[in-house]
């Protein structure tokens, strides 16, 4: 074989390569080859500058080197639309856990315990597991009843990556591409587990992504199609995996059924009880100055079908009527001067003027559909 035919074999050989990696689209491996390509055909025409063969030799080197052009630009522009993806996906999603603890919480019993065999009991000893454990849990019931602090404090309990998002933001037509948003938020957090540390991820009115609608467009789709295929795959019964998804919704009768049994715990966060409420009360009180007479036991019994929230703006209500007489009392620029304590007749004038948030219908609802899809 003489050397222009093995020069002409080798072009031959990265040119195909180049083509095939090309059509499968790795950009770097193709630009490789062709460069390869471009390079023994310039070879050619230098050792034998006067072959007749020279100018398909340029002819094709120059397609090469076209075709590398568009792939770099190319491969540019991708890593730009990845770079702002990325920058897209970190403003959606809040990584640092509040500093919240199992003690922090009032009550809840039914909601920690699930949380305690799903998630903290599986990381510490995944070995007393052998036929897996949950890797979906939903918390649901009426606003402001703690499904944002169990998440958090149970990501606390296991040191876990905190992924915290709400599906209304990933829905968001300005940001587009929300499958993509998706599919960067399980990537990330199967990166942390793979690295050792659990993670979970919470996704806040969940309801807006995985809810039943009459009308969907392509991008609706998409979505939920990826996030369906997401959370499968973190189910994978050969992968051990510590990747944990925590829903939590107001209105859990609109969720899709598809999407309900991929969650394997399903909790209701009620509405607090007399303890609960009492423990409230006392945790608040923590950081105010009341008066030593208040009677925590007759305020919670006078709040019966407030929220957890509810209670905290009752709370804000009366430090707010304080703080105003205190202004219209003294000069504010005076830091000798402060504000008197609270009193019992403070909380009950806060009583009387905040009613709860919550309607007696409503808890209705919500009952039914725990005694229809409970699984705790």
């Amino acid at each position: 074989m003489s050397a222009t035919e093995e020069l002409e074999q080798y072009a031959v050989k990265y040119a195909t390569a180049a083509i095939k990696l090309d059509g499968q689209g790795s950009r770097g491996m193709a630009i490789t080859n062709y460069q390869r390509a471009v390079e023994v055909l310039l070879q050619l025409c230098t050792l034998y500058p006067n072959a007749p063969q020279n100018r398909f030799y340029m002819e094709r080197a120059e397609s090469y080197r076209k075709r590398i052009k568009e792939l770099q630009t190319g491969q540019m522009q991708q890593e730009q639309i990845e770079r702002t993806s990325l920058a897209q996906f970190e403003q959606l999603v809040l990584t640092e856990k509040p500093n919240v603890r199992w003690e922090d919480i009032a009550d809840l019993k039914d909601a920690k315990r699930a949380l305690q065999e799903s998630i903290i009991y599986p990381v510490r000893r995944p070995d007393l597991f052998p036929l897996g454990w949950p890797r979906g849990i939903l918390l649901f019931g009426p606003p402001g009843c703690g499904k944002t602090l169990l998440a958090a404090a149970v990501a606390t309990e296991v040191n876990a990556a905190f992924y915290c998002i709400d599906a209304a933001s990933i829905m968001s037509k300005w940001l587009g591409e929300s499958e993509r948003n998706v599919a960067q938020l399980f990537k990330t957090a199967r990166a942390a587990s793979e690295n050792g540390q659990p993670s979970i991820i919470f996704i806040d009115e969940i309801d807006s992504l995985i809810g039943v609608r009459i009308q969907e467009i392509g991008g609706e789709i998409r979505t939920r199609n990826q996030f369906l295929k997401e959370m499968d795959s973190i189910f994978d019964k050969n992968k051990s995996t510590n990747v944990y998804v925590i829903g939590a919704t107001n209105k859990p009768w609109v969720l899709d059924d598809p999407f309900i049994r991929r969650f394997q715990k399903r909790v209701f966060v009620p509405l607090p009880d007399f303890d609960a409420r009492l423990e409230m009360f006392k945790i608040y009180a923590q950081n105010l100055k009341p008066a030593p007479d208040i009677n925590f036991e007759e305020l919670a019994k006078a709040t019966e079908g407030y929220s957890g929230s509810d209670i905290r703006d009752l709370f804000q209500s009366v430090q707010i009527r304080v703080a105003r007489e205190f202004f219209e009392a003294n000069n504010p620029n005076d830091r000798q001067a402060k504000p008197r304590i609270m009193t019992m007749q403070d909380f009950y004038v806060s009583v009387e003027e905040r009613k709860p948030s919550v309607s007696p219908e409503i808890l209705t609802h919500y009952e039914r559909w725990f005694e229809a899809f409970k699984a705790l």
